[in-house]
């Protein structure tokens, strides 16, 4: 079944009107029903668009396509004994984007739209930022890592930036439904891809850069290359104004600054020249205040979320909904109600005499910065559990391991997502990065949870750190339902009120 909403049918010819065409064997025509990229839910009068990277798939998915009514096949390929007509184009992934902005009346348009990149901090900030368009009376959507959230429903995320056909189907369903914005995640793959390709925003927002996805970008300025260009894209928006939402504390938010000439910048962080600024800010276990100091004049910002990466994060989010029109004052009061942010230095509830935290982190800054803000916490002891992902950035396993052993009272190590790697080898190169001997191994992740729970004593903190909310665990066999939080709880559940080991 399908799950985008319908769009009225369009000829073929106007849907590919903008389409750099190599050639076109057949004579397409007729009406599109629908746009398809996936062979095995094409129907009749499907569009089909192929994305696949070789010629024996394409041709493979391009046949079953044609068998199951497409009425014709896009592609940047030559694909012989096809019954359908075959449109050639010079880029597959920007004919798809252009083809589905027309498909879907270029839903961007008609709605309030924040993009948030960065390494860390995409998540958190855009759902303050759909909860604060909510609050002071602009329904929004979400679009992001935890999930989509769209009128009358919320999916589950399989990505973080949707494709751009899935992403155009979304965003039309939101302002069909009568949504007035959307908040929305906007990776570095996606940025690559052409996925954001015809959207206009009104705020992108940039968090910071840290070291993770080399594994894809291969090197630090190429990452960096990959954010700047959701914000130069701002400068080429030929209906919208768009105004870029820079971290000035962050030195690659310094460099992109100096790159943006064309487009209006707001600035957040401590500094004193910043135009959302923040200042006397406090922690307690319930939350944090602060001062924000922004157009000329000064409000006590007060929110549930703590550590100072959620300062910066909520910062963000404020001034990316002043800038799209909101009122300052009633998004500093909303900033008040802001809900946990699942996964995301999320408290395992259970009645003990310690607490345990989960959170997503898995980059070496992500980690410190949560394990700096449970120190300012004063806990009795830190009992760390991480790990990291198979099949990516290796770099990073022996400089996480460092941080958590400087910044923990104990650390266990084990497997997070090993993919098609051995869990084995990935904790051998982690193990690299510590200088002493006292940390423990465990390759079975929920072993190592109920360890960290059987080590709490009374005023200790755990973290489990780096899945987040996610619901499974991702090995070569596939995904196998996994949640931190409830294994945490459980254990907490199962644990003796007297007596600790050590």
């Amino acid at each position: 079944m399908r799950e985008l909403p319908p769009s009225s049918p369009w000829k073929i010819e106007e849907l590919i009107v903008k389409t750099r065409i190599i050639s076109i064997t057949g004579r397409p025509a007729g009406f599109v029903t629908e746009i398809s990229s996936d062979s095995r839910t094409t129907e009749t009068g499907d569009l089909f668009v192929s994305l696949a990277k070789n010629v024996e798939d394409a041709t493979k998915h391009a046949k079953e396509a044609a068998l199951r009514g497409a009425c014709a096949v896009v592609s940047e390929m030559e694909l012989s004994e096809l019954i359908i007509p075959l449109i050639r184009v010079s880029s597959v992934r920007e004919t798809i984007a252009d083809i589905a902005s027309v498909f879907y009346g270029n839903p961007s348009l008609s709605l309030s739209m924040a993009g948030v990149t960065g390494t860390n901090g995409k998540t958190t900030t855009s759902w303050i930022i759909r909860h604060l368009c909510n609050t002071v009376g602009r329904p929004s959507g979400l679009i992001g890592t935890l999930e989509y959230i769209l009128p009358g429903i919320v999916k589950d995320a399989p990505r973080t930036t949707p494709e751009s056909l899935e992403l155009h189907g979304l965003l039309a369903q939101m302002r069909d439904g009568g949504f007035r914005a959307a908040a929305m995640e906007v990776s570095s793959h996606a940025l690559v891809q052409n996925r954001v390709r015809n959207l206009e925003f009104d705020v992108a927002v940039f968090t910071n850069l840290t070291l993770d996805h080399l594994d894809f970008h291969h090197s630090m300025e190429e990452y960096f290359e990959a954010k700047v260009s959701l914000f130069t894209r701002l400068g080429e928006q030929k209906e919208k104004k768009g105004r870029a939402i820079i971290n000035a504390d962050d030195r690659y938010g310094h460099r992109l600054i100096d790159r943006l000439a064309r487009v209006p910048v707001f600035t957040y962080g401590q500094g004193s020249n910043c135009h959302f600024r923040a200042s006397n800010i406090k922690y307690t276990a319930e939350g944090s205040t602060f001062c924000l100091d922004a157009k000329g004049r000064s409000y006590l910002v007060r929110t549930p979320l703590i550590g100072l990466f959620n300062i910066y994060n909520t910062l963000a989010a404020i001034a990316a909904c002043s800038s799209m029109g909101l009122e300052l004052r009633r998004i500093v009061a909303a900033a008040a109600t802001i809900p946990q942010v699942p996964g995301r230095l999320e408290s395992v509830p259970g009645r003990r005499n310690f607490q345990v935290y989960v959170d997503y982190a898995h980059t070496p800054d992500a980690l410190e910065n949560v394990l700096k803000t449970i120190r300012q916490l004063e806990p009795a002891r830190v009992v760390t559990v991480f790990g990291c992902g198979g099949d990516r950035d290796r770099s990073k396993r022996p400089l996480m391991a460092a941080i958590a052993e400087g910044l923990s009272d104990k650390v266990i190590v084990t497997s997070d997502n090993p993919r098609h790697e051995d869990p084995m080898n990935i904790l051998r190169e982690v193990e690299k990065g510590f200088s002493g001997s006292s940390h423990e191994t465990f390759v079975d992740r929920e072993s190592a949870i109920k360890r960290a729970v059987e080590l709490a004593g009374p005023r200790d903190i755990v973290l489990i750190a780096g899945k987040g909310h996610e619901k499974f665990q991702e090995t070569a066999l596939g995904r196998q339902p996994f949640s931190d939080v409830a294994i945490a709880a459980s254990a907490m559940a199962t644990k003796p009120l007297a007596g600790t080991s050590k």
